[in-house]
């Protein structure tokens, strides 16, 4: 399964119909009585019809039609926002929304095949604390000793498998057991799908979704949830065979310099797990 960093001409006609998609499931959560209209009246489709929602947004039916249907028409950073609100869409669904539509939500950044050693310093450094670095994809591209003693040892993962979405829902090789893990899938689900919104047509992100889809019935039922979320800071509970319960708290570090790739550093949230992963690691 390849994993590369290469970046491909995005299929634009996708990325319109991924936009349609979005813009229905969003305005199908929203109930009518909530915006101010009656609920009365049969209703084909849950939530709001088009016509509501264009009239909220203050464009017209037919632009929003053909929006949500996949054309290709021009749509101004300022409309977008009307539908942000009209939506009440959260800042990542706001952002979500001005990626499908190709405008720029911030400066686009390039990316780097390769790490440097210096990356692998880094996570040697912070040690006992684990850390891994990801790409976008949740390619698994570097991690310290802390992290293969503490969570999972990537080592005994064949390379072409080391993807966190694979093992994840894959891959039967975790070592230990998060807290709340039904939650933290849901999370990473939507964070993929975030970040996927900028890379739909390239094959390398294609192919990984197309046999994420095929080798989990968990992933495949998250996936069309069509949620879409941001790297999340929370402290996480985790069971280490050796150590028992742990509580850790991610520190996300982007490698901006590089492309989108982040740096995760798992730090102890209390005196007690930050004696036990000095215990497992071997640190004074």
């Amino acid at each position: 399964m390849p994993f590369t960093t290469d970046r491909t001409a995005v299929d634009k006609g996708e990325q319109r119909r991924e936009l349609g998609v979005f813009l229905r499931s969003r305005r199908e959560r929203i109930q009518p009585d909530e915006v101010g209209f009656a609920p009365g009246g049969r209703r084909r489709t849950p939530g709001l019809r088009r016509e509501e929602v264009a009239l909220l947004a203050g464009v017209g039916v037919t632009w929003y039609t053909w929006l949500e249907q996949g054309r290709d028409i021009n749509v101004s950073a300022q409309v977008l926002e009307a539908l942000a609100n009209t939506l009440r869409l959260d800042r990542q669904e706001r952002n979500h929304l001005f990626t499908l539509a190709g405008l720029q939500v911030g400066p686009a950044r390039g990316e780097c095949a390769i790490l440097p050693a210096s990356v692998q310093k880094t996570l040697d450094a912070v040690s006992p604390y684990p850390a891994v670095v990801l790409s976008a994809r949740y390619d698994i591209l570097a991690f310290n000793e802390a992290y293969c003693r503490v969570v999972l040892d990537l080592r005994e993962i064949p390379v072409e498998e080391r993807n966190m979405l694979w093992v994840t829902f894959v891959s039967r090789e975790w070592r230990c057991t998060f807290a709340e893990s039904e939650s933290m899938k849901v999370h990473m689900v939507a964070g993929f799908r975030s970040a996927m919104a900028d890379h739909l047509g390239e094959p390398s992100w294609q192919d990984l979704l197309q046999r994420l889809l095929a080798g989990s019935t968990l992933f495949t039922e998250l996936w069309e949830r069509y949620e879409v979320a941001a790297p999340s800071n929370r402290i996480k509970v985790l069971e280490n065979p050796d150590a028992g319960m742990l509580r850790i708290e991610p520190v996300n570090l982007w490698l901006s310099q590089l492309g989108q790739f982040r740096a995760t550093v798992y730090t102890a949230a209390d005196e007690d797990t930050e004696k036990k992963l000095r215990v497992l690691v071997g640190s004074n």
